[in-house]
């Protein structure tokens, strides 16, 4: 847990947010995503947040369109679920939780390492006090995704019942044997509570968006320091395979919903009809499942 004095910090400004944590906040301000644009206001103030819709830039809208469509994925395939429980790993700037317990009767626990837990519950005290009441219950709790004890505690203040596990943005982060112990402690946790796994982080190795996006300096320097395109899988059958070795099977794959897409419009409005015919061809670069256990996981 942050100390007083680290929250302190927080209360007073939100420069401990990450850049990019911070750029990607900024850049779902520019959609519907529930809270993005008052959390955005927020983090700039005393600063105005002034988002711009004439910017021509493709592949600036390229990435906005992703992380929008990647957030509405897990939506999509969390509708319908019964399932009043739902833990979000690693949730960064997301909000997801403030807006499903606002209307539902649901436990929402959303965790993320303790620094962003710490700056992130001074955000939602502010957007609370503009937004109103809340039907369901939410909890921010510092976790370690990897820390098996430290999971299993979170995981026993839910009530009884199934769980939904969720995460968007997370796994391109964990190499190869995190990513098994992470799957082996969600596995113990759904085989011994039921419930789901949703992951938006079925991402492909050396997969471009086909249009020509500028990338800084810092955001290749972040991208090589994490390993990130190495920890990608080399292709959905890979993925598929990969879950199915950890004692999952993919249940549901997430469509996409073009009625979603707020900043398709902008796309539109910027791109070529030779820009847009290589983003069509350029075939799936991500994709979102639902998982379910099926068997034993493997044994560490």
């Amino acid at each position: 847990m942050a100390s007083p004095d680290r929250q302190e910090t927080a209360a007073r400004n939100y420069n401990t947010i990450s850049p990019s944590a911070r750029s990607l906040l900024l850049m779902k301000g520019l959609t519907n995503i529930p809270f993005a644009r008052k959390a955005a206001e927020l983090i700039v103030a005393p600063n105005q947040y002034q988002p711009d819709f004439n910017n021509r830039d493709v592949g600036f809208w390229a990435r906005v369109i992703h992380f929008e469509m990647r957030y509405w994925s897990i939506d999509q395939l969390l509708d319908g679920l019964p399932i009043k429980n739902i833990l979000e790993l690693s949730s960064g700037f997301s909000f997801r939780g403030l807006e499903k317990t606002r209307d539902e009767e649901i436990h929402y626990i959303d965790t993320d390492l303790p620094d962003v837990v710490a700056a992130k519950r001074n955000i939602i005290q502010s957007l609370e006090l503009k937004d109103g009441g809340r039907h369901g219950k939410l909890e921010l709790i510092p976790l370690n995704a990897l820390d098996e004890k430290q999971f299993f505690e979170v995981v026993e203040r839910f009530p009884p019942g199934e769980i939904v596990i969720i995460n968007e943005g997370l796994l391109m982060y964990l190499q190869g044997e995190e990513k098994k112990k992470l799957c082996s402690i969600i596995h113990k946790v759904l085989q011994d509570r039921g419930g789901y796994w949703i992951t938006a982080d079925i991402y492909l190795a050396k997969k471009t968006t086909g249009l020509d996006i500028t990338v800084s300096k810092e955001e290749k320097e972040f991208s090589a320091q994490h390993r990130i395109e190495e920890n990608k899988f080399d292709s959905m059958e890979a993925a598929r395979k990969f879950f199915q070795d950890a004692g999952f099977a993919v249940e549901k794959e997430a469509e996409t919903d073009r009625s979603k897409l707020t900043s398709l419009e902008y796309l539109l409005k910027s791109a070529s009809i030779f820009q847009l015919l290589k983003f069509r061809k350029r075939g799936k670069i991500q994709a979102t499942w639902r998982l379910r256990p099926v068997h034993a996981a493997p044994v560490d």
